[in-house]
């Protein structure tokens, strides 16, 4: 049975604040165009995207996660040295270790406090924010920020025109804080099947398949997915776990205000959303601006639609994920 949200540490944790950090530089479906055989109009019909953000030379994860846990912070009214601990998910930390956590507290000069990764790609930011409520439930901390960052660029094969039209960089991020009665963490509920960790993966790098001239001749390094069974999985699942979460905070989808899903595609989340029968209209969508950011795309909407207005106090937000591994998880807040 996958792990579900501890009833008695419900709304232990609040969200205070939120932030994002994308890059500056933009790469269109106008430039793919000219590097591999595609089209906008082909790109636009099956996934939604029109750009993504990309890094530029000498600017890595570590570096728009701290900047996106920078906006958080200041958005929480808190100094970074109120964190008792950083949570950082991300599938592309800058080197295998140390963590990308350890990388950002050097970053923002926060050493000392615990800081640690996540490793459950598209996922992680459910993860991590379901891990920093249960820590803040058992009083082991008490302000958390947790970030989704990614640089998917730096691992894209631009040959394969299937995969290299979807991703983006950028980074997004939270600071959880002990709940007050009235906000917080109604339910979370996490699962995962290794069984299916073929179909979506980047095969070599690690001590499976260390570098090597073979390694790096074939490609081996960049994101391998089969998506028309990702596609399926992935939907889903995150039925699934949506409708789990809503069932955990005994509540129905009429009383979510606004579904962020993981912005993987736009077919994904309208299928997610028409299955969990969540209107179009409470269904939040940037995936024509940043593409597939991974576990920085539910923070990067989640500050969007906050600081667009679209959540307020009182808002119920239901957030909802899957991810290589597979892994796949939601959850519910009440702002």
């Amino acid at each position: 049975m996958p792990p579900t949200f501890n009833a008695k540490a419900r709304g232990a944790s609040r969200i205070l604040g939120t932030g994002r950090y994308v890059p500056e530089r933009v790469l269109t479906n106008k430039d793919l165009e000219k590097i591999v055989d595609t089209s906008d109009e082909w790109i636009t019909a099956r996934t939604g995207m029109k750009r993504r953000h990309v890094v530029s030379e000498g600017e890595y994860t570590s570096d728009l996660a701290a900047a996106a846990l920078k906006d958080a912070a200041e958005d929480a009214g808190l100094e970074l040295s109120d964190l008792d601990a950083i949570i950082v998910a991300t599938a592309t930390s800058d080197m295998i270790f140390p963590s990308a956590a350890c990388l950002v507290q050097q970053h923002l000069d926060l050493g000392g406090i615990a800081a640690f990764d996540i490793g459950a790609a598209c996922s992680g930011f459910i993860y991590g924010t379901t891990m920093a409520n249960s820590l803040i439930a058992s009083g082991q901390f008490g302000t958390i920020g947790v970030i989704g960052a990614e640089t998917l660029t730096r691992i894209t094969n631009y040959e394969d025109r299937s995969t290299c039209v979807l991703f983006g960089d950028g980074a997004g991020a939270v600071i959880c804080v002990p709940g007050n009665g009235k906000q917080g963490v109604m339910a979370a509920y996490l699962g995962a099947d290794g069984n299916l960790s073929h179909l979506l993966n980047m095969p070599a790098g690690g001590t499976r398949l260390p570098a090597s001239y073979e390694t790096v001749d074939n490609r081996l390094h960049s994101i391998h997915m089969e998506g028309a069974e990702v596609f399926k999985s992935a939907v889903r699942a995150m039925e699934s776990s949506a409708v789990k979460a809503l069932e955990l905070a005994d509540i129905t989808p009429e009383d979510v205000d606004l579904l962020i899903t993981h912005q993987a595609n736009i077919r994904i989340i309208k299928a997610t959303a028409s299955r969990v029968h969540i209107p179009p209209e409470k269904v939040y969508i940037n995936v024509h601006e940043y593409g597939n950011t991974s576990a920085a795309s539910i923070p990067i909407a989640l500050d969007e639609a906050r600081k667009g207005g679209l959540i307020s106090e009182g808002t119920t937000v239901m957030m909802v994920a899957f991810g290589g591994g597979f892994t796949w998880g939601s959850l519910v807040v009440s702002f």
